[in-house]
């Protein structure tokens, strides 16, 4: 089985194809793109011609948004396999996925949906992955959620469930900074207490994207939005991570109202500053 991550410890984005013109004229200040794998299941025209052209300069991370992994449903083994076809076609350096649930009786929903984290939803979820990295010959990443409640059902604490499925399974995590904000806001606990209980040595990519405030409740509701700027509290927890971790992978993530090409290059431009300093191992405050 492939290591867990082979991406460089630098800042990548999102690839949007309206992007595409830009990125190809010149070379870019970033390690890697994203894609989400659904989008290139299909088996050739424009969507792949544009993938392996950047394939072919930098590397290339896969994200997972249909796999349903935290369904108590077998897997879709149709999905799997044209999941496998796309790794085998462009070896990427990583592919991840989400800590949720999105399909029941052949039905997709569009949205993740959250699981009680119990015994029995760990060892789910556990046989879940393993299933998925033996189909495709490669370790995976598992992303921790965003939350809007709390399941009753619920036994465990997220961060150590996510943590048993790793040690059970070998598997990596992606931890998303932008998700830890947005539950924590939401379900009323501390973000830096979260991040210093999360098994950190495990994380082999950090994601960090933008969110939108819900004005209509009256209590503060944080939407993971991915369609804005990523906000001074998420880079600040960001600085937090590195200072412990040294450099990781990290993705800006911007799915919604696409900025031009210039806005993009420099939300991923901030964070390779910060990761450059945690390289040279600066104090936080030198890096802004």
């Amino acid at each position: 089985m492939s290591n867990l991550s082979a991406l460089p410890a630098r800042a990548g984005v999102g690839f949007k194809p309206v992007h595409f013109g830009d990125i190809v004229a010149a070379e870019q200040p970033v390690g890697f793109f994203e894609v989400h794998a659904e989008n290139y299941m299909g088996a050739g025209g424009p969507p792949h011609a544009q993938l392996a052209a950047l394939r072919e300069r930098y590397a290339l991370s896969l994200h997972g948004v249909g796999l349903s992994i935290g369904s108590m449903q077998p897997l879709d083994r149709d999905h799997l396999a044209r999941l496998k076809r796309l790794c085998d076609r462009y070896q990427p350096a990583s592919f991840s996925e989400h800590l949720a649930w999105s399909s029941h009786d052949g039905i997709y929903f569009n949205d993740l949906l959250p699981l009680p984290y119990t015994p029995q939803t760990l060892a789910r979820v556990a046989e879940h992955v393993d299933a998925v990295q033996e189909a495709l010959g490669r370790a995976m990443l598992l992303e921790n959620p965003s939350s809007y409640l709390t399941l009753a059902d619920s036994t465990m604490a997220e961060v150590e469930f996510l943590a048993e499925i790793a040690t059970r399974t070998g598997c990596g995590l992606l931890l998303d900074i932008n998700n830890v904000f947005v539950s924590c806001t939401n379900l009323g606990g501390g973000p830096r207490e979260y991040l210093d209980a999360f098994p950190l040595r495990c994380v082999r990519e950090i994601h960090l994207g933008g969110h939108r405030r819900d004005t209509a409740e009256a209590a503060p509701l944080l939407i993971d939005a991915h369609g804005s700027p990523v906000a001074d509290p998420v880079w600040e927890l960001y600085e937090h991570v590195l200072a412990r971790t040294g450099p990781i992978p990290t993705l800006i993530e911007w799915d919604n109202d696409v900025p031009d090409w210039p806005t993009l290059r420099d939300e991923a431009l901030t964070a390779e500053r910060l990761l450059t300093a945690a390289r040279a191992g600066l104090p936080r405050a030198s890096a802004a």
